[in-house]
């Protein structure tokens, strides 16, 4: 899941600026999503470890 984006969730996509675009724009931009990933994945039912 590297790399993963809500964009890439496959949600309706429009040009529209809306303060919730903006917002998740924003998340996208400080989150270091394939760190959270990694943390909860560790978690997980079954995970290996």
């Amino acid at each position: 899941m590297v790399g993963m984006k809500q964009a890439s969730l496959g949600l309706r996509q429009s040009s529209k600026r809306t303060r919730r675009r903006v917002f998740l724009e924003e998340m996208d931009s400080v989150v270091p999503w394939s760190e959270l990933v990694a943390l909860i994945s560790l978690n997980r039912p079954g995970a290996v470890h």
